[in-house]
């Protein structure tokens, strides 16, 4: 029983490290860039697009489709970046817990 009760304090604590990652990650700010940084996304690290900012040698009203892809293609590299962080963190808060193949954390 003395094992159990020590897993259940290590999920509590797991849980409100868990917590304060989230209230962090909120305020943390990553930027994506695509095109040798002509476009670049600024996103905060719960997802949310802060900012994008365009040089405007990559503004061709001509060419809307390449400016898109370019935006897409920021956008997508401050998400891998941020994903990276988030598994970075997580991996640090879990320690050595051991979780099933296919738990994913945070939820």
């Amino acid at each position: 029983m003395k094992n159990i009760g020590n897993m259940m304090r290590q999920a509590q604590e797991v849980q409100t490290r868990m917590a304060t990652m989230q209230t962090e990650l909120a305020s943390l700010e990553l930027q994506g860039a695509s095109g040798g940084g002509l476009v670049s996304v600024m996103m905060s690290g719960n997802g949310e697009c802060k900012k994008i900012t365009l040089d405007p040698k990559v503004v061709d009203p001509t060419d809307i489709g390449m400016l898109e892809d370019l935006i897409v293609a920021a956008y997508n590299d401050a998400h891998k970046k941020i994903q990276q962080h988030v598994q970075s963190e997580t991996q640090k808060i879990m320690g050595g817990m051991a979780l099933p193949p296919g738990f994913k954390l945070p939820f």
